[in-house]
């Protein structure tokens, strides 16, 4: 591993090793491979514990870390960054079982939070990729949210977009904003975790978005996280955004904040014509989220 460089992969997985296997395929032809891949197993209960030790004994860089109970992607993650960072990498690059990368995904964004900080002095708290959905339009769940001067230093030579948050698909992470912001909320499960961490980091600077990393999310639709979409299917979901966002917007916006975002999701909610019933159980979330309180844990 060179000073200043070294990459730890990470990988949160549960019970989809079909869409694994892709990723780890991905993985393995990066032209700037990975120091470490560590694949945070959640208690998975299909083949997905037997590949993974196949995949050990195959390849040195690849570590199974397999937790005895399912704690989420959010847990998963937590447990991913706490041991890459614990064990010394400069960069960590967060992903999910259903994104495969191209082969020059990881290179961009270490060439691209490295080149912006050359050409800035400013660090990039963070450099996310262009996610798109199968038929390579752009999957609209990954979409990152720009701040509000994003283009500020974009150009042919220097092609980042300047983002306040982005999704745990693709994100690379330095070690300097993990040691000062900490690491992700585990207590989340699912949901808005990804969002509330990158926030944070960007409370240093804004991250940055490589437009040329590309990474392919195979989800069933190229669907966003929009309330009007509720029902029996997805509503769990839902429920853990919706606390986990009432929580984050408490914490940092206040009452107002609060407000605003019930107010937000009520009218999505009645533009989609959801059941009165879901309805209610999104509010009981929203007002389970005022009242919890998470712990953000730090290294050290």
């Amino acid at each position: 591993m060179s000073l200043g460089t070294s990459t730890a992969a990470v990988i949160v997985t549960f019970n989809r090793c079909g869409k694994l296997r892709l990723v780890m395929d991905a993985l393995l032809k990066q032209s700037r491979m990975p120091d470490r891949i560590f694949v945070i197993d959640n208690a998975s209960t299909d083949e997905t514990a037997e590949y993974l030790q196949a995949m050990e004994q195959e390849h040195a860089l690849i570590q199974h870390v397999r937790l005895p109970k399912n704690i989420g992607g959010a847990g998963g993650f937590y447990e991913g960054t706490k041991i890459a960072y614990e064990e010394g990498y400069d960069y960590i690059w967060l992903s999910d079982d259903d994104a495969y990368p191209e082969p020059s995904a990881l290179e961009l964004l270490v060439h691209g939070i490295r080149d912006f900080q050359d050409k800035y002095s400013w660090r990039p708290s963070f450099a996310c990729s262009a996610v798109k959905w199968t038929d390579r339009d752009l999957c609209e769940m990954n979409t990152p949210t720009p701040v509000w001067d994003w283009p500020r230093f974009y150009s042919a030579e220097t092609p980042y977009f300047l983002v306040g948050s982005c999704s745990f698909v693709s994100v690379l992470v330095p070690r300097w904003a993990v040691q000062t912001h900490g690491y992700p909320i585990k207590d989340y499960f699912i949901w808005y975790d990804d969002a509330e961490y990158t926030q944070r980091l960007a409370q240093s600077y804004p991250g940055i978005y490589c437009p040329e990393s590309i990474v392919i999310h195979d989800v069933p639709e190229n669907k966003g996280v929009n309330y009007e979409l509720v029902n029996e299917n997805n509503i769990w979901k839902f429920r853990y955004g919706a606390r986990n966002e009432a929580s984050y917007r408490r914490r940092k916006q206040g009452a107002l904040g609060v407000a605003m975002f019930v107010y937000g999701v009520w009218k999505q909610m009645r533009a989609g014509n959801v059941e009165r019933r879901h309805r209610i159980d999104i509010l009981r979330a929203i007002w389970k989220g005022v009242r919890f309180t998470p712990k953000i844990e730090y290294p050290g």
